[in-house]
């Protein structure tokens, strides 16, 4: 690409895709009980897109977005893949890639540290390494030993990272005169899963069906917003789309996925072409999920109605129906506003955030929570001591990592509470780009959507795309409402920040974009 060419207002952008799916056996991430992958039911993969233009000054930007069909972007694996991209690509800061997950729960885990530890990294030494996961950290990760012959997170790792930096490389190598066009639409995907009752209390996927069922949490957001760009010869060639929802229609399997991002994949390429590239972002989407709380019966009834009752697949094609359908809907129209030289302005920072303090109560009732299943956890290891063939039994260890994953949420509780002594910040990494008449944000968390949509309206971006998951702190960032009524995501076991930190969080990403937009 001529850089006089970027100089002088021309969009460059190229687009590249990586397979990420791995040839053996896997531990899967996103249960409290490991999952050794049984097989795949579909590819996960990586796709990048790079983008560069100039700002109002005339001096050039750019920006590589990646998205993975992953649980959660570690630090370990962001800096891999800019350690390597930046030893192959002299003229691209590094530093200026982001990565996000769409999260989906049947993906290989690529965590080396469990969430909440006080390191971030094994590549940078002056990083502190809890000295408890030390021995096992580039082995093992969050996951205890269970004996079995399986890729482990620190060679997957080493896998992807290799495989999404190639995909960065060739579509910064690809960028050509581009133009882009954007709008927004509306699909159900996610609904809201924290449902309150009359006690006071929430629960995550709580039954309505109760007497003392009160009402829904929290808002729900059916927004689906997309950028699409087009080469110089004006043809369609990838689409980004942002959906306040995470991919687990089918969570709990043992197979490799990408949930439903891969049927929408598929979906939107029946429609415009099997060469375009599709970018998904999970837009902040803590309490929600795709799966139907309310009016579950009416819903399972015209599944039946439909002969798909015993077809998991169902949901997921829907939603990657409904998906395609809003996009289809707004491109007749987008396409009329094309944009070959918007003004792109990047900026990254690490902004530290206040921990959410834990009391010695917490403490306390955390330790509580987890003795049973230390309880269990050391009758489970007597019994497999004294009966080995119980290893050879289909998924034999499923019982026995349940306990062991909930019993060291208590542990992990009480280092906490010694961490936040010494270390009361978090220090997290946040991106925001502007492109044209569009806002770009990122956060490391499963944000709650009340945020999300405060950033969304005051933000004064004409619209705002906005990536969850896109960094290794990974805990919930749950509302003042939701700390309120407690609960998993919302208890301190599920969550690094506060309220407190989340409103610095929407201020400061607020301010960054506002900042960009303020001579406009």
């Amino acid at each position: 690409m001529d850089t006089e060419q970027v100089k002088n207002g021309m969009l460059s952008i190229g687009w590249a895709q990586a397979n990420i799916t791995p040839d053996m056996h896997v531990m899967l991430a996103g249960q409290h009980h490991a999952r050794i992958s049984e097989g795949i039911k579909d590819p996960v993969t990586a796709t990048a897109l790079a983008i560069e233009a100039a700002d109002a000054s005339g001096a050039a930007d750019a920006v590589v977005m990646v998205s993975c069909d992953l649980v959660t972007i570690s630090d370990e694996l962001r800096d891999a893949v800019r350690a390597r991209v930046q030893s192959a690509l002299a003229d691209f800061d590094a530093d200026k890639l982001f990565m996000g997950a769409t999260h989906t729960h049947a993906a290989p885990d690529a965590r080396l540290m469990t969430y909440g530890k006080a390191a971030r990294s094994v590549t940078d030494p002056d990083r502190v390494v809890d000295e408890e996961q030390a021995e096992n950290l580039e082995k093992i990760g969050a996951w205890l030993k269970i004996g079995q012959d399986v890729m482990n997170p620190a060679d997957y790792l080493d896998f992807a990272a290799g495989k999404i930096a190639d995909a960065v490389c060739t579509a910064w190598a690809q960028r050509e005169p581009s133009a882009i066009a954007y709008g927004m639409g509306q699909a159900v995907v996610g609904r809201n899963r924290r449902l309150h009752y009359q006690n006071g209390a929430s629960i995550m996927y709580g039954s309505p069906a109760t007497a003392n069922f009160s009402y829904v949490e929290g808002y729900e957001d059916h927004t689906v917003q997309a950028m699409m760009t087009y080469n110089r010869a004006g043809k369609l060639t990838g689409i980004v789309v942002n959906v306040p929802c995470p991919s687990q229609v089918t969570e709990n399997i043992f197979l490799v996925s990408a949930d439903y991002w891969h049927d929408t994949r598929v979906e939107l390429r029946r429609r415009f072409g099997d060469d375009i590239f599709i970018l998904p972002q999970c837009a902040p989407a803590g309490d929600q999920s795709p799966h139907v709380l309310i009016g579950r019966r009416a819903e399972e009834r015209m599944w039946r109605l439909k002969g798909r009752e015993n077809d998991q697949n169902a949901p997921r094609s829907e939603i990657a129906k409904r998906i395609a359908d809003a996009i289809s809907d707004m491109i007749p129209y987008v396409e009329k506003e094309k944009d070959a030289s918007p003004t792109l302005s990047h900026t990254t920072c690490l902004l530290e955030l206040p921990r959410r303090m834990i009391s010695e109560k917490d403490v306390a009732a955390a330790l509580e929570e987890a003795r049973p299943h230390k309880e269990t956890f050391t009758r489970l290891v007597h019994e497999i001591e004294q009966n080995p063939e119980i290893r050879s039994k289909p998924r034999w260890y499923l019982d026995l990592t349940r306990a062991h994953r909930l019993m060291e949420r208590g542990k992990n509780v009480q280092k906490r509470f010694a961490l936040q002594q010494s270390s009361p910040n978090m220090p997290i990494e946040i991106h925001v780009i502007r492109l044209g008449e569009i806002a770009f944000a990122t956060n490391p968390f499963e944000l709650y959507l009340d945020y999300g949509i405060r950033i969304q309206e005051l933000s004064r971006a004409t619209q705002t795309f906005q990536i969850q998951k896109a960094g290794n702190s990974g805990t919930y960032l749950p509302s003042q409402r939701s700390v309120a009524s407690g609960g998993y995501g919302s208890v301190p076991a599920s969550t690094d920040i506060g309220p407190e930190g989340g409103d610095i969080l929407v201020q400061w990403t607020v301010d960054t974009i506002n900042k960009k937009f303020s001579d406009s």
